[in-house]
């Protein structure tokens, strides 16, 4: 399996997005970022771990703004559509092999 690196923006935007539906599944948030279950659960637990603890560490979580929800739908089609390149240009200098 290849690992993938995400850019801290990146990731800080799902684990908002997760915190902010708490109705919603880890699998359901990762359905949309195209990325694996795992990968978010280790990010929220990140996230939990550097949030200092306390009564009044405890702020309301923010809903993700129209403009914040564009741009992770956005930051998603540029990571699928540079993973379709990549394999193209693998591809092209016959590193794979198509199933036909």
């Amino acid at each position: 399996m290849v690992m993938k690196n995400y850019p801290p923006q990146f990731k800080a935007d799902a684990v908002v997005l997760y915190q902010s539906r708490p109705e919603a599944t880890i699998r359901q948030v990762v359905a949309d970022w195209g990325i694996n279950p795992e990968t978010l659960r280790n990010w929220v637990r990140a996230a939990d771990a550097s949030r200092p603890r306390g009564h009044r560490a405890q702020a309301p979580v923010e809903q993700p703004t129209p403009l914040e929800a564009e741009n992770a739908a956005l930051r998603k089609k540029v990571r699928e559509l540079e993973e379709e390149h990549a394999m193209k240009l693998l591809l092209d200098r016959g590193h794979l092999e198509t199933g036909a």
